[in-house]
């Protein structure tokens, strides 16, 4: 175990010194003895590197907002050590930061093993909700259902010890370091890019996972280059755990075989030769390739500014949700569309995009003049957005309770009936 800086993860190795560097990357809530099952085959032909995420497993509650800053600490712990080229093995959000490698960093990596992974995990909202409902009520709730979302009920029935431990391992994860690892796939988006992963990979997925099933593996099996699919039958989520044998034989064999470590007899250095990029897709010919998207390029206005139409949507979907600003779009027609173009470039392009105030502060600024004014609709969607944005209930509550002071007693009495119903909507855990 390391004693990591901020800027590194906590880490272990297991097998021989000199042998090829193989690193198993863990999943959201979980840590690195998810693969303890693993260990005693793969340390046969490599030196296996383990990591925990930030505040999991003991590690230091350093949070990181991106996956792109995940695999940043990840490499600076490489560095640390000396590792230089390995192959990677990741599950879920694992799987997540070695896309990331493949498409930022493909000089490091040799081969790769995606693990109940997607190109994208579900929607923004939903892990944006998620991280409303740790806020308010703590890591437990996530917890308590976790087996259901990691394992068929079978296992689940059949294995009551490893079912209690995988709870204990979400409950005693840092919270903020859990949130933050919500925002990190909230925002994960690869789809237009999977043709640029440039080497070996393999995308295995339990049969009946109901989180990221054998549809997001296809897609990303069709838009990987040079990809294959492995299917893990009778196995949820966190496949790794309740097909232990099958997902280490599927993994010694595409690592054997996709990466394949030749020896210098004169130095005794290991070289591993770079996997060339393939220029075309060998995706099954009855899916669709994802196209890759080219970011938009702002056009300037009438005079001369950049259109902020494009970030306004970015931070107006990020702050309310997809669900309301598609509401929002749909319901536009010939006579109010102007009025969504208006709000979307000015209010999120122009002024919630500023740097002068972060998104908790101007949450407070707007349900304090939505209370002044009265309007309590937009007080109900703001209200679910400053949860969304990190205000607590009670700090929600707090801003209300002032109001009231500057703004009338009667405005803050309609504005807390509004607020308390969101409130109790939106950090209610389902059951």
């Amino acid at each position: 175990m390391s004693d990591a800086p901020i800027n590194t993860l906590q880490y272990r190795f297991d097998g021989p010194d000199d042998a090829p560097v193989l690193i198993l990357g863990p999943s959201l809530g979980t840590t690195w003895h998810m693969w303890d099952r693993q260990i005693p085959e793969l340390v046969k032909q490599w030196r296996v590197f383990r990591f925990d995420l930030p505040g999991h497993g003991g590690a230091p509650a350093h949070p990181s907002g991106s996956v792109g800053d995940l695999a940043a600490r990840l490499l600076a712990t490489l560095d640390a050590v000396g590792v230089q080229r390995f192959g990677y093995a990741g599950c879920a959000l694992g799987g997540a930061i070695g896309a990331e490698l493949a498409l930022r960093h493909p000089e490091r990596l040799a081969s790769l093993a995606l693990i109940a992974a997607s190109p994208r995990f579900g929607t923004a909202d939903e892990f944006r909700q998620r991280g409303v409902i740790v806020r308010t009520n703590g890591l437990d709730p996530i917890a308590r259902t976790s087996p259901e979302r990691w394992f068929t009920g079978g296992f689940a029935a059949a294995q009551p010890a490893i079912t209690e431990w995988a709870v204990q391992m979400v409950r005693t994860t840092d919270p903020g370091c859990y949130i933050a690892a919500c925002e990190s796939l909230a925002s994960f988006d690869v789809r237009g890019e999977l043709a640029r992963v440039g080497v070996p990979t393999l995308v295995l997925v339990g049969s009946d996972d109901q989180v990221t099933g054998p549809a997001e593996a296809r897609t990303l099996v069709a838009g990987i280059p040079d990809a294959r699919l492995a299917v893990v039958p009778g196995a949820s989520h966190l496949v790794p755990v309740e097909q232990p044998a099958a997902v280490t034989d599927l993994l010694v064999r595409h690592f054997s075989t996709a990466w394949q470590p030749a020896y210098d007899t004169g130095t005794g250095v290991m070289a591993i030769p770079a996997v060339p990029v393939k220029p075309v897709l060998t995706a099954a010919p009855q899916l669709t390739p994802i196209a890759e998207i080219a970011p938009p390029v702002p056009q300037p206005d009438a005079q001369g500014r950049p259109d902020l139409y494009d970030a306004g949507m970015k931070v107006r979907r990020e702050v309310l949700g997809d669900a309301h600003v598609d509401r929002a779009l749909t319901q536009a027609d010939e006579f109010s569309g102007d009025f969504q173009e208006f709000i979307t470039r000015y209010a999120w392009g122009e002024i919630w995009n500023r740097p002068g105030l972060d998104r908790r502060s101007r949450s407070c600024v707007t349900l304090t003049a939505l209370v002044a004014g009265g309007h309590l609709d937009e007080l109900a969607f703001h209200t679910r957005a400053a949860l969304r944005n990190g205000l607590t209930p009670v700090e929600i509550k707090e801003v209300l309770l002032q109001a009231a002071v500057y703004c009338g007693v009667p405005a803050a009495n309609s504005a807390f009936k509004v607020a308390q119903q969101v409130i109790r909507e939106e950090t209610t855990p389902e059951e």
